[in-house]
């Protein structure tokens, strides 16, 4: 692997702690970065994204023992999924202590953490005295970015530094659970299994809204949403809702009666870890094509492939969820 390049961690460094955003590479998705003690930057973050300041923000450190401050306990079961999966793509929502921010957590009296998995973040993270608040770097509801290019085109020099770190391995958000009622909960599929996660925690509950509060990122209705119209069906159904200048991203095997030039698959081989990765980079491919429609085929329930189901769902939900 090739060493960080240490002129641009030194800058990215120096703009941080001059309380600037810098967009950041991790495992998961790219991210807005910036100093959670700092409200220039916190507020910075949200007026980019265009995000409102209801929806929290989740803190990267590089270490557990770096989180520890930050909470006022982990109870045992996240405390063993922090040591399994800690550097990954694995948020947990704990009780904050006093010294978060309220404006990272819009008020909550819980914060997400996690600690990033990246050779260019990691010793970002290890150079700075604070932590970071660094949600996806995206505007609000859009495609998640995989790539430094499509940070790039969604903020241009809007930002003063984008890290380069290539493309984002996994290219899916990270998992998010939290704990009630002694009860490990999850909020957030993500690419980290619910099967894997159930290993070492046992049976998890899904977190159902029941308010119009925002515990966690990444529960709107419409999220990770193409310009472009987006419709989700079972592949047998493709056939019917096809018309011109309309692109189908297919799971592992073109559709025989569409044309080749307008069907994009995300993973020859049929590995949905594949099809994760190249998801959120087809998405923006397509999107700016020139398509009128995007039709997408629902994906195997199970592992990653539930995951991508409901990132698509998220994906080609209406603008007014009551369309």
């Amino acid at each position: 692997m090739t060493p960080p390049d240490l002129t641009l961690l030194e800058q990215a460094v120096k703009l941080l702690e001059e309380d600037q955003v810098v967009a950041i590479p991790t495992e998961t998705v790219y991210g807005l970065a910036g100093n959670i003690f700092s409200e220039k930057a916190v507020s910075t973050i949200y007026s980019l994204k265009q995000r409102p300041r209801t929806n929290p923000l989740i803190v990267h450190v590089a270490a557990l023992e770096e989180a520890i401050p930050l909470v006022k306990e982990i109870p045992s079961p996240l405390l063993a999924l922090a040591k399994k999966y800690w550097p990954g793509p694995l948020t947990l929502l704990l009780e904050k202590s006093s010294v978060v921010p309220d404006s990272i957590t819009a008020g909550s009296s819980k914060v997400a953490i996690r600690v990033p998995a990246h050779h260019l973040t990691q010793p970002l993270l290890q150079k700075l005295s604070f932590p970071l608040v660094a949600p996806s770097a995206n505007p609000y509801t859009r495609i998640s970015p995989t790539t430094a290019a499509h940070v790039e085109y969604y903020f241009g020099s809007a930002i003063p530094l984008i890290l380069d770190g290539g493309p984002c391995k996994l290219g899916l958000e990270s998992t998010i659970i939290g704990f009630e009622n002694n009860k490990p909960i999850l909020y957030r599929q993500g690419a980290l299994e619910k099967e894997i996660i159930e290993q070492t925690v046992g049976e998890l509950t899904i977190y159902q809204n029941k308010t119009t509060e925002t515990p966690t990122p990444g529960l709107a209705a419409r999220h990770y949403a193409p310009t472009t119209p987006t419709l989700l069906c079972e592949r047998n159904a493709i056939g019917a809702q096809l018309e011109e200048q309309c692109a189908v991203i297919v799971f592992n095997e073109a559709i025989a009666e569409v044309s080749i030039e307008q069907q994009f698959v995300l993973s020859e081989s049929g590995s949905l870890f594949e099809a994760a990765r190249n998801l959120y980079s087809v998405l923006h491919e397509v999107d700016r094509g020139g398509y009128k429609k995007i039709i997408c085929e629902k994906l195997p329930e199970t592992g990653l492939g539930a995951v991508l189901n409901d990132k698509l769902k998220r994906a080609s939900s209406p603008l007014n969820p009551h369309q």
